[in-house]
């Protein structure tokens, strides 16, 4: 199963990401843990990804294809993957598809998260994190059992320096801004799946493996 998730910060791709990994035991792959990796690791793209990094640098998005391009070739990719806040750009949307061409490979689906955009201010705004895992809370929709303690691995709960309103309106308008021709390219292709992200987070699951699977006929 090969599958990128488009969406918003906030609309819950992380959370749907998290159940599919667990479901299909396929890696989650973001570019944030892909140039951690390569970094952690000392490879060459590692190497010169951080000298970007070092100097407050965007990494190219030829330097971040070939990560990509790297990451789909280890073990674990060969089942399939979930590509999750990449690629960001039109440039890279073409980009990866090239790379899966010349990998012989297709994206089985492109789900695009929607969430009005009032209500995804007012998720941010609200949300808490994990340090430990990762784990995603809402203080008034989903709050962690005990303050500030994470439900899943008892790790520190905190709320992300960027979530501030400003900020988050601010994050929203650019992503937008990145995305509507992202969107248009996968729907030429005849990829692209909408999605409502305002249901429950058991119906957007079931909503999501209908898409992935869907009834035989």
């Amino acid at each position: 199963m090969r599958l990128l998730l488009l969406g918003a910060p906030g609309v819950g791709k992380g959370t749907q990401a998290r159940k599919l990994v667990d479901t299909f035991n396929i890696p989650q792959i973001s570019t944030g843990d892909m140039l951690r990796e390569a970094i952690k690791k000392n490879s060459p793209l590692g190497i010169e990804a951080k000298t970007y990094m070092d100097d407050g640098r965007l990494v190219p998005d030829g330097l971040i294809i070939s990560l990509v391009e790297e990451r789909l070739k280890a073990g674990d990719a060969q089942k399939g993957f979930i590509l999750d806040g990449f690629p960001r750009t039109l440039p890279q949307a073409e980009a990866l598809e090239n790379s899966l061409h010349k990998m012989q490979i297709k994206l089985d689906a492109v789900i695009d998260f929607n969430v009005p955009y009032k209500n995804l201010v007012e998720r941010l705004a609200n949300r808490l994190v994990c340090r430990s895992c990762g784990t995603v809370y809402n203080v008034v929709t989903h709050p962690p059992k005990k303050e500030k303690i994470c439900d899943v691995c008892a790790g520190e709960i905190y709320q992300r320096s960027d979530d501030t309103r400003e900020a988050i309106e601010n994050r929203l308008k650019v992503y937008e801004h990145e995305t509507a021709p992202l969107r248009n390219f996968y729907k030429s292709l005849g990829k692209l799946t909408y999605l409502n992200g305002e249901r429950s987070e058991e119906q957007v699951y079931d909503d999501i493996m209908a898409i992935i699977r869907p009834p035989k006929k």
